[in-house]
């Protein structure tokens, strides 16, 4: 399986997507063409352990890894998981089910990605015959940040620079990434939006004299976001693993379409449901889920993809996004994988901030796609009914997608030709790393303090507290630099040295 670039380029093999992180051209990897999984091949999954499962879709598309050593590696990355299941299924009621994404060492999805990235990326450099110390440069909305930091903590050969919107993650995804050990970290708070993190980081990508920078020190720049493709294949595992267990549940018979309703903010999580479904996965209608920043919602809606807009700070800050940068790949797909079209609709959302779909690309999008946003007091209100009808807390981010899947929900209610399938939603993260909004969506009281938040919720919800959230009270804070967006390559030569 080769890999070629959303703007043109060359085609590579998927050890040197992975290690580049970047297309030509600033374009974003994607497969040469989507390799099928067979009703016979999920039937034969429904036995298989979730390694076993993840094993089977990557190996598809990273078919020049060594496949045993990739199985190997999958094992020891989700031994680290609780209960040794790092995506469980959890039935909540008739046609409703939670995929909890949460089980990880910083409870939040990234974890089922990143968890595999770093072996990605070593042995990716070895097939390469890349000698050059690898930097990892990741922008963050909160979560992908603390899952870089820890996967990649103390390896060989990599250092890794975090950059975060100063004043737009929750204290508890802060702590987190300010408190990280190891000696190859470093973490850069940037006074701006998320956006301006991520198009800092992109320009850096781009630029040929930073490059060239970088290449006087021996350094060669790779991405732990999901604009690298090692680490948007990996999420695809998950889908088919939910799947699986919805037909050994005797929930679905195998060939059955399935719903799955997924928070989103960069698009990545759910293009890897949409990504499955060309494999072969049957699925029904993808819920994309936005919070007030609903710019994903309008463009499935209108069929116009417009930034210019003010972006609103929430309790779901990971979803804190005008510029989705995965979605790219989706209009790439949507163009008929048409690159010359691809590179003009990016370049007039750089230079307009918005560009439009003809006719049929909209409704294909729509066709597959429901877009549906919840604002602060929608959240609100489906967490605190939730929790009263299933005694099951919520974080924001599943509470925005639950909240569009009884959108979607309500909107076929009276469609008679409307197909009725199981409805799967996403959980990105434990809401024990939002714990003074959700303590606040279940009892409508402040808490100033996270961790008496914390403790609050517990005794609510007796749902098991992350160890790893409660060692966090006494960790000290490592890093504290906070820069403007424009200086921010100038912080990466300072951590080089």
């Amino acid at each position: 399986m080769n890999f070629i670039g959303t703007r043109g380029g060359e085609s590579v093999t998927g050890a040197e997507a992975v290690v580049r992180g970047m297309a030509e051209g600033g374009g974003l990897y994607v497969p040469e063409y989507f390799p099928a999984v067979s009703p016979a091949e999920i039937e034969e999954m429904i036995g298989m352990d979730y390694p076993e499962r993840a094993a089977r879709i990557l190996g598809k598309y990273f078919d020049d890894y060594p496949q045993d050593e990739l199985f190997g590696a999958l094992k020891n990355a989700y031994a680290q998981f609780d209960d040794g299941d790092p995506a469980p299924l959890v039935k909540i009621e008739d046609g409703l089910f939670l995929l909890e994404l949460f089980h990880g060492p910083t409870c939040a999805f990234k974890d089922l990605a990143l968890a595999i990235l770093p072996y990605l990326l070593r042995k990716g450099c070895d097939l390469c015959g890349v000698k050059e110390e690898i930097l990892i440069l990741t922008a963050t909305s909160g979560d992908t940040g603390k899952a870089a930091l820890e996967s990649f903590r103390d390896a060989p050969g990599v250092k890794v620079m975090v950059f975060y919107p100063d004043d737009g993650v929750s204290k508890m995804q802060k702590m987190q990434m300010c408190t990280q050990d190891g000696e190859n970290v470093n973490v850069v708070g940037v006074r701006g939006n998320f956006d301006d993190c991520q198009g800092g980081v992109k320009r850096i990508f781009r630029s040929a004299e930073c490059r060239d920078k970088l290449r006087e020190k021996g350094v060669l720049l790779s991405s732990a976001n999901s604009i690298n493709v090692g680490r948007l294949i990996p999420q695809i595992a998950y889908y088919f693993s939910a799947y699986c267990d919805l037909i050994s549940s005797g929930q679905i018979k195998n060939g059955d379409r399935v719903d799955f309703a997924v928070p989103t903010g960069n698009f990545g999580n759910i293009l890897a449901a949409y990504y499955a479904n060309q494999m072969g996965l049957p699925v029904g209608k993808l819920i994309c889920a936005s919070n007030r920043n609903n710019v994903l919602t309008d463009f499935i809606n209108k069929g116009t993809y417009d930034r210019k807009r003010t972006l609103v700070k929430t309790m779901s800050p990971s979803m804190d996004i005008l510029v989705s940068s995965n979605l790219e790949r989706l209009l790439f797909e949507l163009t008929g994988r048409d690159p010359a079209l691809t590179v003009e609709r990016m370049k007039s959302l750089a230079s307009t901030g918005r560009y439009s779909l003809r006719a049929e690309e909209l409704m294909a999008l729509r066709e597959k796609f429901f877009g549906a946003f919840a604002n602060e007091e929608d959240t609100v209100d489906c967490m605190y009914e939730f929790f009263t009808e299933f005694n099951y807390p919520l974080d924001t981010h599943t509470g925005v997608a639950m909240h569009a899947a009884r959108e979607y929900e309500h909107k076929i209610a009276d469609d008679v030709n409307a197909e009725r399938r199981q409805m799967v939603v996403v959980s990105t993260a434990s809401p024990y790393k939002f714990p003074q909004a959700v303590y606040y969506a279940l009892t409508g009281n402040d808490v100033k303090d996270s961790f008496k938040g914390i403790k609050r919720i517990h005794l609510i919800t007796a749902m098991k507290v992350p160890e790893s959230l409660k060692a966090l009270r006494y960790k000290p804070f490592r890093f504290k630099t906070s820069v403007a967006p424009d200086k921010m390559f100038d912080e990466v030569l300072a951590f080089l040295g």
